[in-house]
């Protein structure tokens, strides 16, 4: 089981009552409250922050542990605030969460269900956590979420990119601010076709699991409604490490794209392999043979190295964006850090503003009174231009970029370009679409 440690950070409260500013709702009063799992007693409260810290998806996790850090400090009146102040919700204060100072316990996913599982439970059970948050696997993010669910705890999904996360697995208790496959699909695929052209040939390479899968079955859709023929899809285990007899078969197979339908380590491995078999210098069916990756980061970027310089892919922000928002954040994270931070610090700090913002509203740290404030949420100021958090499946819909690998970069951080920002509309879908079907949100669980 993942050790979890109690970090205590950032500097005492100001001396504010719980919930300044925010009328509490007559059911959740002292007297008449229900009882709810972990319910804060004393001066503090307990977040769980539970990234992969070992494994393929790790310098992910690494980010985010620095992003929760850096919520934690500014929640409790430390550093210079960074988003509370261009948030369009502006109860938080630098008080902490309802007057009580913020604490956090860390564990090791590992990128592995069971682990993540193992390391929630013992934040939930041992150290009282009243939220749990991370992961960068959506394999992760599913297990954790369904423990959640049973506990009777909030779960804000780190960085989850599966359509099931919000589709057939999602949960009353579970809410993600990251972006899916399917919106990687409808930003990515008509740039694809502008670039590239309408009639291609792809070969999938992809991750054998639960993410895989629906970013897979999301390109596929939407490329090929755009005249795009699939060739062939091919399932790679996580962690696979040397791609090469995946990639081998692509030179034969009559493609002329591969679409490599992988994250964190392995994207960098199995794109590293495909450009030392010299695909990109391959023409194919008259065409220059071509590489997508439909998710990638800066972090991947960086491991990739020289192999990323032209490569198309989504992201769900890049930290060159210039809105008050993520101008506040980069400034805060790189004053911390000294470097900009990825897209997976950026979602995990936004997601503990948004929990804090949803009790402080609230009045209570109550999960059926926080799921409540979450659902049907609209605001702005947080880096991805206006959002909405819909009740019906409690997934974020925003706007959503298109990057590409910089052929001249000025630095080890200036990795991406941003060719289009796709607005939000663009990227909707009804809550029944058949990508997202066969789950039931189900109710909220209090715990009680």
């Amino acid at each position: 089981m993942s050790k979890s440690n109690v970090t205590r950070r950032g500097v005492l409260r100001t001396g504010a009552v719980a919930g300044a500013g925010v009328a509490l709702p007559t059911i959740f009063t002292a007297s008449s409250a229900r009882a709810f799992t972990n319910e804060p007693t004393g001066d503090t409260v307990t977040l769980g922050f539970n990234v992969p810290q070992t494994g393929a998806y790790a310098d992910e996790g690494a980010d985010e542990l620095r992003a929760y850090e850096l919520a934690v400090e500014h929640l409790n009146g430390g550093g210079d605030g960074g988003m509370l102040s261009t948030f369009s919700s502006q109860v938080l204060d630098g008080s902490g969460i309802m007057g009580k100072k913020v604490e956090y316990v860390t564990g090791d996913t590992q990128t592995k269900s069971d682990a993540a599982r193992a390391s929630a439970k013992s934040m939930i059970e041992k150290d009282r956590a009243v939220m749990i948050t991370g992961g960068s696997s959506s394999g992760v993010a599913i297990a954790v979420q369904g423990l959640c669910q049973e506990a009777g705890v909030i779960f804000m999904a780190g960085l989850t990119h599966s359509n099931d996360t919000t589709g057939k697995d999602k949960k009353a208790n579970g809410f993600r601010h990251f972006f899916n496959a399917y919106m990687s699909g409808a930003a990515l695929a008509p740039v694809l076709a502008k670039e590239y052209g309408e009639d291609r040939k792809a070969y999938h390479l992809t991750a054998d699991y639960t993410w895989g899968w629906t970013q897979e079955e999301s390109i596929k859709a939407a490329t090929e409604s755009l005249g795009w023929e699939t060739v062939e899809t091919v399932k790679t285990p996580v962690g696979a490490g040397d791609f090469s007899s995946y990639i081998a078969p692509v030179l034969n197979s009559g493609a002329d794209i591969l679409v490599l339908n992988h994250y964190g380590g392995d994207m960098v491995n199995s794109l590293t392999n495909a450009v030392q078999f010299g695909l990109r210098e391959k023409q194919a069916n008259g065409k220059n043979f071509e590489i997508v990756v439909p998710l990638f980061s800066r972090l991947m970027a960086r491991g990739a190295g020289e192999s990323i310089k032209g490569i198309l892919g989504s992201t769900n922000w890049h930290w060159s964006l210039q809105d008050e928002g993520s101008k506040a954040f980069v400034q805060s994270f790189g004053t911390k850090y000294g470097f900009p931070p990825s897209q997976a610090a950026h979602t995990c700090y936004v997601q503990t503003l948004l929990y804090a913002d949803a009790v402080q509203r609230a009045g209570s740290f109550d999960p059926c009174a926080v799921a409540e404030a979450l659902e049907g949420y609209e605001f702005d100021g947080l880096g991805n231009g206006p959002t909405l958090y819909r009740a019906e499946d409690h997934q974020c819909f925003k706007d959503v970029l298109v990057v590409r690998g910089k052929e001249n970069p000025t630095s080890e951080f200036d990795l991406l370009e941003v060719v289009e920002i796709t607005p939000r509309s663009q990227v909707e879908y009804a809550p029944d679409h058949p990508m997202f079907s066969g789950g039931s949100l189900g109710s909220c669980n209090s715990g009680a």
